[in-house]
């Protein structure tokens, strides 16, 4: 329990007194957070599940790959996270003819000094919308590889850190695949989450049609949370207690993803070509954790793992011919693992 003594001095404080205390304060800065989902629900109507994903990704330093049709309030949702905290948003459309210094910037010669100045890209922001990912080349999607891991972006000889917080939300069309080059596994693995938009509700149709063609549609959103609020909350969610035994059914989780064991489940083999990387294993034990703070709660529970546990690990699984046949999708593979694996 060596992680309990970060928020407190005292070497020799109780852990269960620690734990008190976290959640005492969690209880204090979720307040924020449910202002925050307050202020952006001025402005969109339902879309919680995307709304919450862009918030643990926000929290734990993730990314997310969103998969669902144009017009469902995915661009929108970004801007308006990033009006709440009033930080940089940045918006790129990934084209077939982008280039690679499109996204990060370039090297320009000024003919009064006689020299190169750096001029950055749109990637210079705490905020990136990649719109349809799929579109560009693979050459163009791995501009994003350094940005989204080393948090840095190399331009010439020189290396730039980028802003903190930097989260990067990449879309794609899951029906419209003509002209599009599919993600390389390494950068899909960067990806924290994949979430699937889905369409509103009749009733949540209502109230965006109703939103929409009222005179007033620029609603000016308020500043909610600060750049020094949210470093906070990141210190914050990485005190939330991970037991061993979570651990423990995190890693069991990942390893039936690869090579199932359990007798009920092996005949899931024949559908996995390839299971989760080791980053699946982190970045589900940190979705785990931001998901337990916005529970408010300073430790992680097996619920928690089980609900981040298909965002996470759907987009890690390399499904074999015998599954598209049989018409079989991953979080099909993941429910099933989940169902099987021994719970803690």
């Amino acid at each position: 329990m060596s992680e309990l003594k970060t928020l407190d001095n005292d070497e020799n404080i109780n852990p269960s007194e620690h734990l008190r205390k976290l959640n005492d304060q969690i209880a204090l800065e979720k307040i924020a957070i449910d202002q925050l989902k307050k202020e952006i629900a001025t402005v969109i109507v339902g879309q919680e599940e995307m709304i919450e994903a862009l918030i643990i990704a926000l929290l734990t330093e993730g990314h997310i790959l969103l998969e669902g049709f144009p017009g469902l309030a995915k661009t929108l949702t970004v801007k308006t996270l990033s009006k709440s905290m009033n930080l940089d948003f940045s918006r790129i459309q990934f084209t077939p003819d982008l280039l690679p210094a499109d996204v990060t910037g370039t090297m320009i010669y000024q003919q009064k000094s006689e020299s190169f100045a750096v001029r950055k890209g749109p990637l210079f922001a705490s905020f990136i919308l990649a719109d349809e990912i799929n579109r560009a080349p693979a050459k163009v999607q791995s501009a994003l590889l350094e940005a989204m891991q080393e948090r840095q972006v190399t331009i010439g000889d020189e290396s730039f850190k980028l802003p903190d917080p930097f989260l990067v939300m990449a879309t794609q069309n899951p029906i419209e695949q003509e002209g599009t080059y599919n993600l390389p596994e390494a950068q899909k693995d960067r990806f924290m989450m994949k979430v699937s938009v889905g369409y509103p509700s009749p009733a949540e149709e209502v109230l965006i049609i109703r939103s929409n063609i009222q005179e007033s549609q620029s609603k000016k959103i308020k500043k909610v949370l600060s750049k020094k609020d949210v470093l906070r909350l990141k210190a914050i969610v990485k005190e939330v207690y991970l037991d061993e035994k979570i651990e423990k059914y995190i890693v069991d989780i990942i390893n039936e993803t690869r090579n199932p064991s359990i007798p009920a489940i092996q005949e899931l083999s024949s559908y996995i070509s390839y299971g989760s990387s080791p980053r699946g294993g982190i970045n589900l034990a940190l979705a785990s954790k931001a998901r337990a703070f916005l529970e408010g709660r300073s430790f992680v529970t097996p619920d928690d793992v089980k609900v981040m546990a298909v965002k996470v690990l759907n987009h890690r699984i390399g499904l074999s011919y015998e599954a598209e046949v049989d018409e079989l999708k991953a979080e099909d593979i993941i429910y099933k693992i989940i169902q099987y694996v021994e719970v803690p």
